[in-house]
């Protein structure tokens, strides 16, 4: 790709809505901003490939100045028995700093346009509940990794996060109650994530990498697991059938595996999941399937919508 002039007349002009500049910001004043979503050349050179177009459906879609917010009947597998939940995904186009790896306030030259996931989930463990959040920042361009996932556990034993930047590595920090893992600072080489899939699937599931592949799983499978966080070396694949696509992920020398069931035609929604994983310690452990089935999708500005006249949203959504 040349640089220069060229470079500039070949991006595209997106408009930028209220979770894009000026909302998600509680309490600033909503704007209609134009920004230009080139980035910069150093960043184009980094580790990136060429940006890929964005469709007119896409931009008609993602840049309406709405989140997709969608919930789903949760069956979470936690300490060897099946937990009944909820789950909520929550879809929204934003301008991304990416050095400072943050949501950008304004219009900037730099920002990255992300397409952002923050996914939650809400079981009960006997006496207790849990509490899980990750968010995931995927460039719209899907030219490059996830420039960001984080995650927080809250449970009455206490609580931890984990955070994964996507510099010239990958840069690992994570905090938790517990003595093996209490602080950690990890560097590690670059790999497919997990958490970036459920962004691309909604971007370009044609793109999906299908076949032998290195992964690190999803940061929630890390802290949850109390495993080391690691690239693992999977299998895999994609289908099509009735109008709904699959895309699966075997792991090796795991009982892990991850199947997402979306929508075959654009805006490809998530329609479900499941994973499967080794639930409980010692002897108990055994290998449990975790789903998520979708109830309801409401298109909104949720950020503006904290009155507690908005309260019937929540039965819209089924929460």
């Amino acid at each position: 790709m040349k640089k220069g002039s060229k470079f500039g007349l070949r991006v595209g002009i997106l408009v930028f809505l209220s979770c894009g500049i000026g909302a998600c910001s509680h309490g600033k004043k909503e704007e209609k901003t134009l920004a230009v979503n080139t980035g910069t050349e150093k960043a184009e050179t980094e580790g990136t490939t060429p940006k890929k177009p964005l469709s007119q459906e896409f931009k008609d879609y993602w840049y309406a100045g709405d989140a997709e917010i969608t919930s789903y009947q949760l069956q979470q597998a936690r300490y060897g028995e099946l937990r009944e939940g909820k789950a909520v995904l929550i879809y929204v186009t934003e301008p991304f700093l990416p050095d400072a790896q943050v949501k950008a306030d304004g219009n900037n030259p730099t920002n990255v346009p992300v397409l952002k996931l923050n996914k939650t989930k809400k079981y009960l463990t006997g006496i207790y509940p849990y509490s899980i959040m990750s968010s995931t920042f995927y460039p719209v361009h899907d030219n490059q990794h996830a420039l960001k996932s984080s995650l927080s556990v809250q449970e009455w034993c206490g609580h931890v996060y984990a955070q994964l930047n996507n510099r010239e590595a990958f840069e690992f920090t994570s905090h938790s109650y517990f003595e093996g893992e209490a602080d950690q600072n990890l560097s590690l080489d670059k790999a497919l994530l997990e958490n970036e899939i459920w962004n691309r699937i909604r971007i370009n599931p044609q793109d999906l990498p299908v076949g032998k592949i290195e992964i690190i799983p999803a940061l929630e499978y890390f802290r949850v697991q109390h495993n080391p966080i690691r690239a693992y070396t999977a299998t895999a694949s994609i289908s099509t059938a009735n109008g709904m696509s699959s895309y699966s992920i075997v792991y090796e020398n795991t009982e892990r595996k991850l199947t997402i069931d979306f929508s075959a035609t654009f805006p490809y929604e998530i329609e479900g999941w499941e994973e499967s994983f080794t639930s409980g310690y010692g002897p108990n452990a055994k290998t449990m399937v975790s789903k998520g089935s979708k109830l309801k999708t409401l298109k909104t500005p949720y950020w503006g919508q904290n009155s507690n006249k908005y309260l019937h949203l929540r039965d819209s959504l089924e929460l």
